[in-house]
């Protein structure tokens, strides 16, 4: 998986067990067509990221930059009590 956008907010570096820390950002992807009556739409996906690597790089992750993201996605169903069936795409 390949896509590009912008970040919707600045990263946050988040400790885990032992010494290891993730970084966390959100991803804001535009879509954006025009119709067959030649209306112009747009949607936006947001893709919630962690990055385990290198905790330095959260400095460069600010709100509104533009980075590229290359990975795998997966998907995961669950039952909401509030509203039905739901799922989460996680790598």
């Amino acid at each position: 998986m390949l896509f590009t956008g912008r970040l919707t907010a600045k990263a946050t570096i988040n400790a885990v067990k032992g010494d290891k820390q993730v970084i966390n950002f959100t991803v804001a992807i535009n879509q954006k067509w025009k119709n067959k009556a030649g209306e112009k739409k747009e949607k936006t996906a947001f893709v919630d990221c962690a990055y385990w690597r290198n905790s330095g790089i959260a400095e460069y992750l600010t709100k509104g930059a533009v980075v590229e993201i290359s990975g795998w996605m997966e998907a995961q169903g669950y039952q909401s009590k509030k509203d039905g069936i739901r799922a989460w795409i996680y790598r």
